[in-house]
């Protein structure tokens, strides 16, 4: 296990809003860093509208510091940051490259990054040498302009819609002057890679799964009771690249027996169309929204299921899942998994031996693995114990933390050495 080599010196993480409860992959990395001695502080860009948190973010040490969101809110604060700023050495810099991705890019987005640009570099703390973002468009911005100002090397963490909604220029120019940047999927990865200066800037890091939090599902007896519907549960926020329409649309054509019930876990801005729309389809009688849950409560819906479904699809302006974290969430606990092969997931689902995989949008397709696996819990237990497997020994927490920490330590080590 990697652990920091740097005593006294502090990495910033820069993040768009924290808490959340929807990127637990975040905290999950934050406090597994800290667990390896990494002194952090979080700058985030918004603050938190979740009502409820993780207890993981209850554990992580880290300070946490809020720039402005809107510029208006904070005027002064703002002017007294560019007052500061504008001394540094690398300001001329910055404003050079802020200008020159402004020409391409004319919106008030773009003047807000660099406002919040301002504020994090005037208030950066002394002890603070390494900057790090997740998220490779708004978050990287703001930590590039910063980082530039302040003459400091900044890492990036970059997921799923941050890589494919960005434009290629700000991809290749953000790849270029950051150190190093880790994704999370092979996909991933391999995009980015045609875009970077050299293929060893993109690292390949799975978020992987903390099995501490999600040990083990206690054994319980087979269902063998045919008038028990069988429990099919999804976990995720209600947008348009979950494909959450798609998932009701297919469960209107499954027969009525053997009957089923869906749970659903996660809020968002489409969530009272697809209540509304179970009910234009007449499920909604067995459809159970439950909106945001802590995890522990997720891990108690994930143990009282049946089976899993995620209907991840590609929208129009490049939106797409990465390797949702809920899919190893599921495995952890023998739930055998129907999902799209799109983007990371077949990296983790291999169809008809690790779950089932059908085409994105394919709603008859959908409807058909649904059935299939709805009328045999043999195969559910099969696909679950060998996605359980898979899981465990592919997609932990560790391995790749210690490739994320391997890094850290090495920009830690940079930022320390005379020729820094």
């Amino acid at each position: 296990m990697t652990r920091s080599t740097a005593p006294g010196a502090r990495i910033g993480i820069v993040l768009k809003g924290y808490p959340r409860l929807s990127e637990t992959f975040i905290a999950q990395e934050i406090h597994a860093l800290e667990q390896r001695g990494f002194a952090l502080t979080i700058f985030s860009l918004r603050r938190p509208t979740d009502g409820a948190m993780h207890p993981i973010h209850g554990e992580i040490a880290a300070p946490v510091v809020y720039l402005p969101e809107y510029l208006y809110q904070e005027p002064r604060r703002v002017w007294r940051a560019w007052q500061v700023a504008r001394r540094l050495p690398g300001y001329r810099a910055a404003r050079a490259s802020w200008l020159a991705d402004l020409a391409r890019d004319r919106s008030a987005r773009r003047g807000r990054r660099f406002g919040q640009a301002l504020v994090l570099a005037a208030e950066l703390p002394p002890d603070i040498v390494h900057l790090h973002a997740h998220f490779l468009h708004t978050p990287t911005s703001v930590t590039r302009y910063a980082a530039q100002m302040r003459g400091l090397a900044f890492s990036v963490s970059a997921h799923a819609k941050d890589i494919w909604t960005t434009p290629a220029w700000d991809k290749r120019e953000k790849i270029a002057d950051c150190d190093w940047l880790t994704t999370c999927t092979r996909a991933n990865a391999e995009h980015l890679r045609t875009l970077a200066p050299s293929p060893d800037r993109v690292d390949l890091a799975y978020h992987g799964l903390d099995l501490t939090r999600f040990p083990p599902p206690p054994e319980v007896p087979a269902n063998a009771d045919p008038r028990r519907p069988v429990t099919l549960l999804t976990v995720g926020r209600a947008v348009e690249k979950k494909g959450f329409d798609d998932l009701l649309a297919a469960l209107a054509r499954l027969p009525a027996a053997p009957p089923w019930r869906l749970v659903h876990v996660g809020d968002g801005p489409l969530r009272p169309r697809l209540q509304a729309l179970a009910d234009t389809l007449g499920i909604a009688d067995r459809v159970s929204f439950r909106g945001a849950l802590p995890q522990q409560e997720v891990l108690s819906c994930y143990r009282a299921a049946d089976l899993f479904v995620l209907p991840s699809r590609v929208v129009a302006d490049g939106d797409r899942d990465g390797l949702p974290n809920v899919l190893m969430e599921a495995q952890s606990q023998r739930l055998a998994c129907v999902a799209t092969a799109i983007s990371g997931i077949p990296e983790l689902i291999e169809d008809g031996v690790t779950g089932l995989l059908v085409p994105e949008r394919d709603r008859d397709a959908l409807a058909a693995a649904l059935a299939r696996l709805i009328g045999d819990p043999v195969l559910r237990r099969r696909l679950g114990n060998a996605g359980f497997e898979r899981t465990r020994r592919d997609f932990t927490l560790d391995a790749g933390l210690d490739r994320i920490a391997a890094r850290l330590s090495a920009s830690l080590a940079a930022a320390a050495s005379p020729a820094a």
